[in-house]
């Protein structure tokens, strides 16, 4: 088998077989495929696209390069959750207690942040102590004694897609809905999950800007999933603005325990809400969508959902006085106070530049190995909706040590829009798949 063989039978429109996917994710994790091969064969990927059955044998192929998480000894269905990405987006901290306190086993399996959007690796890591590195055994111990647990992704599982998403990034070939979706559920399969939650996000500060594309993504993972018996449900989330009021890791985490005290904002508590509900369904832990919603509610209300978090802290080496005493979290030293230029109704609130102005103040990554200030990040006063006379408040920027204050402050001029009369948002939740 020949590796342009391949490239020119895609190039011109042609399927691939089962066998000449599994030759080229083996030959690239065992590293005898050249990139610049490799790389040709994404670009046609790109342009030629795969079909079901193609994207199919590239997500097993990519399963099946390094070690599969068996949680078969764990009583029950082990339901997982993942987010696409984007601004704010601090869900999981809220949702796997939430979902843990009605009954279902949550393995929360998650990567560090690159880019704009939030990683819950990175987040959990700005509680002092905190230990995301778990050995299977510690991570099956704490899910048998809590229902729940969050530990990073580790290098065994699916290798080929780490390659894979490497050449992709250097190379314009990221764009694929066959090649995001494999790339996901190859990740998703491996942790060993009877099911799963996608949470969809679209718009300005999502990777997918346009809901129809959302919308195949989907569709192709939950068809993914039901390939291989991982029962799998998608909601499309709207993401043109940051999700709750907190962008940063420290930030955001002390805003997932507001929201764990009923004191969060109204869009973040919704859309947990609806993650951790569909997520106990799925679970088979109540007999209708409604009666799940009903048991979510009830246990962030009662406070157990915030008591559950306390103790995965503490038992993940955590400091467990930071859920009630926030200063004990880092904090950026420097403040510095974002007003409205003119008064009106704030109508737009470009979650994108949001983002890089976080990453600008040091709450984010633009490479694997840049190290991030946990402190930094950005506090929203207003939201889409809120009318603000000249002068009032509109952020306030937590100002890390090795910020690049000068674009922070020039993207974050763009960011917000105020005009004469408000325009609606838009529902949170724009469609469920699956």
């Amino acid at each position: 088998m020949r590796a342009v063989d391949l490239i020119i039978r895609k190039r011109d429109g042609e399927r691939l077989t089962r066998g000449e996917i599994d030759w080229f994710v083996d030959g690239l994790t065992a590293g005898r495929l050249p990139d610049y091969q490799a790389s040709a064969l994404l670009m046609a990927i790109v342009f030629r696209g795969l079909d079901e059955e193609e994207t199919g044998w590239l997500t097993d192929a990519m399963v099946r390069s390094g070690s599969r998480m068996d949680l078969s000894g764990l009583p029950g269905i082990k339901v997982g959750k993942h987010s696409t990405g984007g601004v704010g987006d601090k869900t999981s901290l809220v949702v796997v207690p939430l979902v843990a306190c009605c009954g279902a086993v949550a393995p929360k399996s998650s990567g560090r942040a690159l880019g704009h959007t939030g990683g819950t690796i990175d987040k959990l890591e700005s509680i002092p102590g905190f230990r995301t590195a778990l050995s299977a055994r510690e991570f099956e111990e704490s899910l048998r004694a809590l229902g729940c647990a969050f530990t990073g992704q580790t290098a065994e599982v699916a290798p080929a897609d780490k390659k894979l998403y490497a050449l992709r990034d250097v190379t314009g070939t990221i764009e694929s809905v066959p090649l995001i979706a494999s790339s996901i559920m190859s990740k998703k399969i491996a942790e060993g999950t009877d099911a799963l939650v996608l949470d969809v996000k679209v718009g300005g500060g999502a990777f997918m800007k346009d809901a129809g594309q959302a919308r195949a993504l989907a569709e192709r993972m939950v068809t993914i999933g039901a390939r291989v018996g991982l029962r799998t449900s998608a909601v499309l989330t709207r993401m043109d603005a940051p999700l709750g009021r907190a962008v940063g890791n420290a930030l955001e985490v002390v805003e997932c325990f507001e929201t764990l005290k009923g004191r969060g904002p109204a869009d973040l508590t919704e859309l947990c809400f609806v993650l951790a509900a569909r997520m106990v369904y799925l679970a088979k832990r109540a007999a209708s969508p409604e009666a799940a919603r009903a048991m979510v509610e009830q246990a962030l209300s009662s406070g157990i959902a915030l008591e559950r978090l306390r103790q995965v802290i503490e038992r993940q080496g955590g400091d467990v006085a930071v859920v009630d005493d926030y200063d004990r979290l880092p904090t950026a030293a420097r403040r510095e106070a974002v007003r409205a230029p003119r008064s009106g109704v704030v109508t737009g609130l470009d979650a994108a530049r949001i983002g890089r102005v976080s990453m600008a103040l040091g709450a984010g990554r633009d490479r694997v190995e840049a190290v991030i200030d946990h402190g930094a990040g950005i506090l929203l006063h207003v939201k889409p909706g809120d009318a603000v006379n000249a002068g009032d408040l509109l952020a306030e920027l937590r100002v890390g040590r090795t910020a690049r204050l000068d674009d922070a402050r020039a993207v974050m001029a763009e960011a917000f829009t105020i005009a004469d009369a408000g325009t609606d948002p838009g529902p949170l939740v724009l469609d469920t798949v699956g």
